[in-house]
């Protein structure tokens, strides 16, 4: 099973990234597959550790993935990593093993420790919504302008049903990015 998560990991100078990132999930291992090209792939294969925050706050996931967003964040406990202070709860990953063939890697890794602050609200029909478009945002390369266009038309209707301020905020933001494009 596949849990969208923000993934945070932290650069040899101590520069941290935030990213977006569905991750295969079991309780004590979780797969990461980032792109080869990416900052989280090289802060997690490089530094063998990382944090998966679970949220349900889709501004997050809007902002981080049509920018390089800084969050407020907290040290993690057990690797060198940090929390999403948004985060409901949060799992720090140590790397086990990383098969670097391309497109994507696969980054095995194991549970060191978990944290919560808060319950998971979950998502209404709008934050799933702005799930997808956020989605479809880190892939206006890979799929026809007008497939995107016709997709985000069909969630911004559920938004406009379902949503709340926040949902409502994020979904404008991806929706100027990708005409913006």
């Amino acid at each position: 099973m596949i849990i969208e998560t923000i993934v945070t990991s932290v650069a040899p100078d101590g520069a941290i990234n935030f990213a977006p990132m569905g991750v295969e999930w079991s309780e004590s291992s979780l797969v990461l597959k980032p792109f080869l090209e990416t900052t989280t792939f090289g802060n997690v294969s490089g530094g063998g550790a990382a944090v998966v925050n679970l949220t349900d706050d889709v501004m997050l996931f809007a902002q981080a993935a049509i920018s390089s967003p800084q969050f407020p964040s907290f040290p993690a406990e057990v690797v060198r990593g940090v929390v999403l202070e948004a985060a409901c709860s949060w799992r720090e990953l140590e790397v086990v093993g990383v098969d670097d063939t391309p497109p994507r890697s696969r980054i095995d890794t194991r549970v060191v420790h978990q944290g919560r602050r808060r319950e998971f609200l979950g998502f209404n029909r709008a934050r799933h919504a702005v799930l997808e478009a956020a989605i479809l945002a880190t892939r206006t390369h890979l799929i026809p302008a007008d497939e995107i266009g016709q997709e985000f038309a069909k969630l911004q209707i559920i938004v406009d049903k379902t949503a709340g301020p926040r949902e409502r905020e994020a979904m404008a933001l991806l929706t100027e990015h990708v005409r913006g494009r």
